[in-house]
């Protein structure tokens, strides 16, 4: 697992395998925003795996431990 933090835009994609080869996210599923209290998008592969996690507002959800972490984008 690895975390891409882009301060830039306040974006985070939380990967659960070491690479997400193009076209292997096969369905996004959106968070409800009402709910989350912000946009959280979850991927999945065509085996319905959960492959990665992308969070926008990301310094709002995220703890700053995490995202002083991260690798930068």
């Amino acid at each position: 697992m690895r975390i891409k933090y882009d301060r830039s835009v306040d974006a985070a994609y939380i990967y659960l395998r070491d690479m997400i080869p193009a076209g292997a996210v096969k369905m996004t599923y959106s968070c409800d925003p009402a709910e989350v209290k912000a946009e959280i998008n979850l991927d999945f592969d065509d085996a319905g795996r959960l492959i990665g996690i992308e969070i926008l507002e990301a310094s709002l959800k995220l703890p700053s431990e995490i995202i002083d972490l991260a690798e930068s984008s």
